[in-house]
């Protein structure tokens, strides 16, 4: 039998997508907004709870996606909103740089203590991950007194133009918007399951960590360089797993060079890879760590920690913004680490992957589609090929198994440098029944499109 033919409990599919109120609003939407914003599936939002998401048409979605892994602690949380509201009856924004408020000293004080190593840390804020990057570049840069800056191949930084420069894939990132900026260098990042030669894991982590030699002396000299950043699992990349002995390696070589360490935790931060952040799973303590996605259950708020001389290396005025760490945000996130805490979501995480990965682990044996099957954590992708022996990249089967996903009731986004990874995002709250019925409609998918 089908296993979208079993009686669902928490989807309500009443229409097919789009429906008749979604029809008039995608018409406002395409009059009004350019084109250039994506959207995964052609319909509204009108409430949200937990894992789910409904529409306004009254079509019930379990939630695969989480905003992008912004909601690890659901759609509207009640703690959470409960805080803002509180805040809201306080004030809105005096603004940091003009009047101080609490809940940014608050939650700096947290980050700089649940954040990797034991040695004083300071934190500021900004607006989104894009902003926390190009100021941790920027810290960086004035720290060390250097200019270049190192990134990965299927790297994704931001859309800003520091953070663009940084991000790998061409379309639809980086497409006719150059220039992009200077004194930016490239290094490949290991992808174990399309080793080039049959390469092992091993022989990959070794090549790679050699190619730094070859930069430093082709390229940039290794004393030039203020900053290597890495995401320790790359995200639209496609979930793309590194070693610790990978991410130990390229540590050791910065601190060969007086090289900072950039990690970027954007989506793998605060729980979602069955750690607080994704580098403890490597033990590897970065110099700056950029945040936000995740943060503060969808509220625009992002930050920068680091070493503290490191982050005191700019000037009074040199860094912040108008908007940087609102009190909504603060109040927001100081809430979602609390939960993080209080409701052992770190380790939800962990079981929550687990299930994905039994699911279609088992699923692969059938399947010849799917390719490989990798999770950390909650943070669970399967990869779609038009056969295993080739494993060439089936970005239209991808497509096709997201849009039957949709109709039936499960939001769930793509990723990878082909477009051809199914990544699950799912909020870290999703109860068991919710994700067996998210991943019974997903198992369907692959199997009405595979066949």
């Amino acid at each position: 039998m089908d296993v979208r033919e079993r009686r669902t409990k928490y989807i309500d599919m009443k229409t097919s997508l789009p429906g008749p109120q979604a029809q008039e609003l995608l018409k406002r939407r395409m009059a009004s907004i350019p084109r250039g914003p994506f959207n995964t599936v052609p319909t509204f939002a009108a409430k949200g709870e937990g894992a789910l998401l409904t529409d306004v048409d009254g079509n019930t979605f379990i939630d695969f996606a989480g905003a992008i892994g912004s909601l690890n602690v659901g759609h509207c949380p009640p703690k959470v909103v409960e805080a803002l509201k509180a805040q809201l009856d306080n004030y809105l924004h005096p603004c940091f740089h003009v009047m101080m408020y609490e809940p940014y000293v608050a939650l700096a004080e947290k980050l700089n203590e649940i954040t990797p190593g034991d040695h004083e840390k300071k934190t500021f804020f900004l607006n989104s991950g894009a902003e926390a990057v190009e100021n941790a570049v920027k810290i960086a840069r004035k720290y060390t007194g250097r200019k270049a800056i190192i990134s990965f191949e299927r790297g994704f930084h931001g859309r800003t133009y520091m953070a663009m420069s940084l991000t790998s894939k061409v379309k639809p990132y980086k497409n006719g918007f150059g220039p992009f900026a200077p004194d930016t260098y490239k290094m490949p990042y290991p992808y174990y399951y399309r080793a080039p030669g049959g390469m092992s894991a091993d022989e990959l982590d070794a090549f790679i960590l050699q190619r730094f030699d070859d930069i430093f002396l082709s390229e940039v000299p290794g004393e030039d360089v203020a900053a290597v950043i890495l995401e320790p699992v790359q995200g639209e990349g496609g979930f793309v797993i590194p070693s610790t002995r990978f991410i130990q390696g390229v540590k050791a070589i910065c601190e060969k060079y007086g090289i900072l360490l950039i990690a970027d935790e954007v989506q793998t931060g605060f729980g979602r890879t069955g750690k607080m952040f994704a580098m403890e799973h490597h033990g590897v303590v970065p110099d700056l760590m950029t945040m936000s996605k995740s943060i503060a259950a969808g509220l625009p708020i992002s930050a920068v920690t680091g070493r503290a001389e490191i982050m005191d290396a700019p000037g009074v005025g040199e860094i912040g913004g108008t908007y940087g760490g609102s009190p909504l945000g603060c109040s927001a996130a100081l809430q979602v680490i609390e939960m993080l805490e209080a409701e052992q979501l770190v380790d939800r995480a962990v079981r929550i992957g687990a299930a994905v990965t039994e699911r279609f682990g088992r699923l692969q044996q059938e399947l010849s589609f799917i390719g490989d099957v990798r999770t950390l954590g909650a943070m669970s992708a399967i990869e779609i090929v038009i056969d295993q022996a080739s494993r060439a990249p089936d970005k239209e089967l991808t497509a096709q198994i997201l849009h039957e996903a949709h109709q039936h009731g499960v939001i769930v986004m793509s990723a990878g440098i082909y477009g051809n990874v199914i990544r699950i995002l799912s909020p870290l709250v999703i109860t068991d029944e919710q994700l067996a019925e998210g991943l019974d409609v997903l198992e369907a998918a692959f199997r009405a499109c595979g066949s």
